[in-house]
């Protein structure tokens, strides 16, 4: 009798821990976010994370359509100056409080306004934004703003709670409050993010975890390990090199996309005074022999086991507005040799910042053996991932390893970057020309003047070479084999709305 018990009791405890794990969906991250306050933060693991906590006003689609999400629908005036935006009903923030119209007033005045915002220059053209009625808003603009929709597709678009945020003040991004179909429950820095699911959700019927546990891994293998073993229901980016293998294993399932965002170098050129104290930061003849050193083709197939599509601009070469004329540069170290005695440098070094994760590694190490044998001296730092962006916006480096994840419309790969003094634009580039060309890509409406605006965009930047643009990695996700309902979408990100895991 007693065994009969004991194994019942055994039983039961298993089931207990089958279905607990089933209820909590654990994630591995390749890095630690920065802050979670949409206003402030810039990473892409920050924007997983926000995929479930913090609903926008639109979404995209597999295809990069524009799709409702909290409007319902939107229209703009016969000008191009104003969007109408009508709000979808019922929808509350994590704290109960209701998401009207007021409240996106609120936040997209908070974007704008906010000390050390990062939204501001994705919504410059906003002038003011109108309550019409409770569930309808009204967005002014300056000028005709084509990336606006596209904008509000991601941070920029995200909701907080204003109450919640007026009443933390600068210290919201701890414990943020927003509409997701998850609600923030702790975070402790390197080692996990917890959600729990927000009963009060406007499509709850579509949410079936109860929590999610986020867990910042930097090293691939060890992240694939947990997978294995367990310990982990999914994964970003999973390593090229084990695709092939990982495939075979039944249990299994590996997710691809190509990003829309890029993989390159940035170069300081303007950011602080370590530009004019390194040939490569003073001398655009000395980026062009550093950028005639390396060969896209090797490093894709080297660094990224071919699972990237290699360019040279901030879109790829499949994409609409890709500029083509600045085609793709190829490998030439008899001119880089003819360029350094040109510029009179003899074996150029500087110092290359490298993220710590796996992949920013894997690059700097193959860029350094590249142009070696074309007479550079790359030393390379590596350094935390929220600690090289800080560097970043210090400009304290030369040189840095830095992947963006993309945005829907091209504005959101260049104009931060390139813009002068905008945020984003850690390089130090500033060319009045070229930010009259943005601002001009901006309110061109019609796709063919745009694509020539970006066109010019390109000829000015791609010579002065701020950022080398390298390829545009391929989105890897690996997961549990029972995990059903994923979506491959460009932006890269995890919607958790359908996702279930079977018994």
């Amino acid at each position: 009798m007693f065994s009969i018990k004991r194994s019942l009791l055994m039983a039961l405890c298993a089931l207990a821990t089958t279905w607990a794990s089933a209820q909590t969906l654990r994630v591995g991250l390749a890095e630690d976010p920065d802050v979670l306050d949409p206003t402030l933060a810039r990473t892409f693991v920050g924007r997983i994370v926000f995929a479930a906590l913090c609903d926008k006003l639109v979404d995209v689609d597999e295809k990069l359509n524009l799709v409702p999400q909290l409007a319902l629908s939107w229209q703009w005036s016969a000008d191009s100056k104003a969007l109408n935006m009508k709000l979808r009903p019922g929808v509350t923030f994590h704290d109960g409080e209701k998401l009207d119209a007021a409240a996106v007033k609120f936040n997209l005045e908070r974007h704008k306004t906010l000390a050390g915002s990062n939204r501001r220059g994705e919504l410059a053209p906003l002038t003011s934004v109108d309550v019409v009625d409770p569930l309808t808003v009204r967005l002014n603009l300056s000028a005709p703003f084509s990336p606006l929709l596209a904008a509000l597709s991601d941070r920029a678009g995200m909701m907080v709670s204003p109450k919640a945020a007026q009443a933390a003040g600068a210290n919201f991004g701890a414990r943020p409050v927003c509409s997701g179909p998850y609600k923030f429950v702790e975070r402790v820095a390197q080692d996990r993010m917890v959600l729990e699911r927000y009963d009060g959700y406007w499509n709850k019927a579509d949410v079936h975890f109860q929590r999610i546990v986020y867990t910042p891994i930097i090293d691939a293998t060890v992240r694939l390990a947990n997978l294995k073993s367990g310990q982990l229901d999914i994964i970003e980016r999973l390593a090229p090199s084990d695709v092939e293998k990982l495939q075979q294993d039944k249990r299994f399932k590996v997710s691809r996309i190509t990003e829309i965002g890029y993989q390159g170098i940035t170069i300081n050129i303007g950011k602080s005074d370590q530009a004019q104290k390194n040939p490569l930061g003073r001398d655009a003849r000395v980026r062009e022999a550093f950028e005639l050193s390396l060969d896209r083709q090797g490093l894709a197939q080297v660094v990224m086991d071919n699972e990237a599509t290699v360019g040279n601009q901030w879109v790829a070469p499949n994409n609409a507005f890709y500029a083509k004329n600045m085609p793709l540069p190829k490998r030439d170290v008899a001119k880089v040799r003819a360029l350094l005695k040109e510029a009179g440098v003899t074996n150029p070094s500087f110092t290359l910042v490298a993220p710590t994760t796996s992949d920013a590694q894997r690059l700097a190490l193959v860029v350094q053996a590249m142009t070696r044998d074309a007479g550079f001296d790359v030393k390379i730092q590596a350094a935390e991932f929220a600690t090289s962006l800080n560097m970043a916006d210090k400009g304290d480096f030369e040189a840095y390893v830095l992947a963006w994840s993309g945005r829907p419309d091209p504005d959101g790969n260049v104009f931060s970057f390139h813009g002068c003094k905008q945020p984003l634009n850690y390089a130090g580039y500033c060319d009045a020309q070229t930010d009259a060309l943005l601002n001009e890509s901006r309110t061109q409406r019609d796709p063919a003047e745009r694509k020539k605006v970006y066109e010019k965009i390109a000829a000015r930047v791609l010579k002065e070479r701020p950022i080398i643009y390298l390829y545009h990695r391929n989105w890897l996700w690996a997961y549990n084999g029972k995990l059903s309902g994923m979506r491959g979408i460009p932006d890269g990100l995890l919607r958790v709305g359908g996702l279930k895991m079977a018994p």
